[in-house]
């Protein structure tokens, strides 16, 4: 990746840097700050492990050999990243980071990072001074580290390979001479963060040596539950109390109805959601997977939570026509309860919702999807959804005729072109044809006849009826047709005329 990124680096160093370069450089910087975090946690939990090994009689004499060895690791690798850090403050406010009066920093700054890293600058050649001894030092923390690691530690110190007719540079030009502020940071990000996968290889080595990790118990959380948050007059409310105590670091993996929640700072999955209508019976399956501490096996297991739903007062919200709201259509609502209807308010999100008289409402959707009519009795809200949808689209005709074979005499005694809506759920819902595209070909049209019509009527186009028979083909394309929702373009309909 360093490799690449050099690569890069280079080609830009007769360039204007474009900020998506520098925001490029900024993303791989947070990533790399994001990793050494989750290294950082993970090498803590094994050196807190350690603590725990050393108590037990099986594993103390392994742990007490072992573990200085580790807290070696992470001393040294502590040291330099904290020599790193100086070195991008250094850079920062050679590029005009001057805390607290001013916080930001030219990132496209060649001269600065120039003249810190890179010659005249000696802080270049001093960090790979320091890196090349840091590699050293944690090999040499044991001869078996050493033997295990000796061609495995991930710091690569190496210069990129050079391309042919390309000048000999110093390991200080190479990363840092003529580059971006925020580039250099980068870079910087990236040794740290092979020291941080040093570190954590050689602790996971040494705690290897002694046996599995032991999670140490480190949260107490109190554990209180009800046995319901709404209750009616004289019923009976149980409160169940207690404190659970668990290791912060061991997150299991938690999903609801097959989808993952995350964890907060607590450890604890919070999953919210709004309950739909009113329903006796509802269940919600939470799967937990985490690891058996006791076998270090991985296991699963499931808790379903069930829940009712009750309708607030005894309320109930139907659709007198369907179960579905259709747009451009007055939708009838019946909204009742055992209360008195001036003790109901309502309202919808999607369109309009108009009383029409006692418990009484037409709803008008606005846009296909869901709508929620909102219900309010004697102060308890409660929602209901239905389904939006478009009115399907018409089907046009000539008579009954939606194409193909047509005797050309009955053709001629159609009054025009209409439109259908076919198997629809509402009654009298209507659609009027607008204009239509009249195409003739075939016997009696050597020449291909085509004319536009405003309306449904044949009338304007009689003159090219009279003149069709059999052998006639007769296509009306373009149709327009009006109806809810506003103006619909229909698919065409081929007419071929018979005896």
């Amino acid at each position: 990746m360093i490799n690449l990124m050099y690569l890069v680096l280079t080609a830009l160093l007769a360039l204007n840097v474009s900020a998506e370069i520098l925001n490029a450089f900024k993303t791989v910087d947070n990533s790399l700050h994001t990793a050494n975090m989750t290294i950082d946690a993970k090498n803590q939990q094994l050196l807190s492990s350690f603590e725990e090994l050393k108590k037990d009689p099986k594993t103390a004499e392994r742990a007490n050999k072992w573990a200085p060895l580790a807290a070696k690791a992470q001393s040294l690798s502590n040291e330099m990243i904290s020599y790193i850090e100086g070195l991008k403050l250094e850079i920062k406010k050679s590029s005009g980071y001057n805390p607290p009066s001013d916080t930001t920093f030219k990132e496209d700054d060649l001269e600065g990072p120039t003249n810190v890293m890179a010659d005249p600058g000696t802080k270049g050649r001093e960090l790979f001074q320091k890196l090349t001894a840091y590699k050293n030092d944690v090999l040499n923390i044991s001869p078996d580290i050493k033997s295990a690691f000796q061609n495995k530690v991930p710091l690569d110190l190496n210069l990129p390979k050079r391309q042919k007719g390309d000048i000999e540079k110093s390991w200080s030009d190479v990363y840092f001479n003529m580059v971006p502020a925020v580039a250099a940071l980068t870079i910087l990000s990236k040794f740290e963060n092979d020291i941080k996968n040093s570190e954590a290889m050689i602790v996971d080595y040494c705690h290897q040596q002694v046996g599995n990790v032991k999670f140490v118990i480190n949260t107490y959380k109190p554990l209180v539950g009800q046995s319901s948050n709404y209750l009616m007059p004289g019923q009976e409310l149980t409160i169940s109390a207690g404190i659970g105590a668990y290791n912060s670091e061991a997150q299991p993996k938690i999903s609801i109805d097959g989808t993952g929640v995350p964890l907060n700072a607590n450890g604890v999955a919070e999953y919210k959601f709004n309950v739909g209508g009113p329903s006796p019976n509802n269940t919600k399956l939470v799967h937990i997977v985490y690891t058996d501490q006791t076998t270090g096996q991985q296991k699963a297991v499931d808790f379903p939570v069930t829940y009712a739903v009750g309708s607030p007062t005894g309320t109930t919200v139907s659709a007198d026509d369907v179960k579905v709201l259709y747009i451009g259509l007055q939708n009838h609502l019946s909204i009742s309860s055992n209360v008195g209807d001036e003790k109901i308010q309502t309202s919808i999100d999607n369109g309009n919702l108009t009383k029409t008289g006692p418990g009484k409402y037409v709803a008008e959707p606005a846009k296909p999807g869901s709508a929620n009519v909102h219900v309010v009795v004697d102060g308890k809200p409660q929602d209901y959804t239905f389904k939006v949808k478009t009115v399907p689209d018409p089907v046009a005709k000539v008579g009954n005729n939606k194409g193909g074979p047509m005797k050309a005499n009955e053709f001629k005694a159609q009054f025009g072109v209409r439109a259908d809506l076919e198997n629809f759920v509402f009654e009298n819902v209507k659609f009027s044809v607008v204009g239509y595209t009249l195409v003739l070909t075939g016997a009696g049209f050597p020449q291909l006849k085509f004319q536009q019509v405003s309306g449904a009527s044949f009338d304007a186009v009689r003159n090219l009826i009279e003149q069709t028979r059999p052998g006639t083909t007769v296509t009306i394309d373009e149709i327009r047709a009006q109806g809810p929702g506003g103006t619909r373009r229909l698919p065409p309909i081929v007419f071929n005329l018979t005896p």
